[in-house]
């Protein structure tokens, strides 16, 4: 069976994170997304909120469960007999980043990274993006499944005034 690992803080899950999603299902058999766990950063949803949105969300893939993790993404993979990552590149500014730790990646446990180019419709597309507009009001309902602009909405409340 073919394996892979698509990871990420999906706070929250955008259509780019969709995108790449669906496009590994269709390489593997079986794709697991997997929720990190990062205590240094501050996020708007929680684990278990992101793994249910994520669950609802990729439900239509017959092939894609998601798991959440804490640790050596590595560690994750042995566990789960997966030996390749799959991240999607947005820019240049991020191949820069996830080359490093492709590089740390497969000297540690000899795992794999296939990086997939973002489709141009969400190469400008982030989390941190989607959260900002959304604070400010914005509309974000063509960057996120519905579910998760709800989920956005509710969490931020109506934007903040001045004055």
């Amino acid at each position: 069976m073919r394996r892979a690992v698509c990871p990420g803080s999906f706070d929250p899950v955008t259509n780019g994170h969709l995108d790449i999603i669906g496009r590994a299902s269709r390489l593997f058999d079986e794709v697991i997304v997997v929720v990190s766990v990062n205590q240094t950063k501050s996020s708007l949803f929680t684990v278990d909120e992101r793994v249910t949105m994520l669950r609802e969300v990729t439900a239509t893939f017959g092939n894609v469960r998601v798991e959440w993790f804490r640790g050596l993404l590595v560690d994750f993979c042995r566990a789960q007999q997966a030996d390749v990552l799959v991240k999607g590149l947005r820019a240049v500014s991020d191949f820069d980043y996830e080359l490093q730790m492709a590089h740390m990646n497969i000297g540690l446990a000899g795992v794999e990274t296939l990086f997939m180019p973002t489709n141009p419709l969400y190469s400008f597309l982030s989390s941190s993006l989607v959260k900002d507009v959304a604070k400010w009001g914005g509309d974000v309902s063509s960057h996120v499944p519905d579910l998760v602009g709800r989920a956005l909405a509710d969490r931020l409340g109506p934007p903040p005034r001045d004055g």
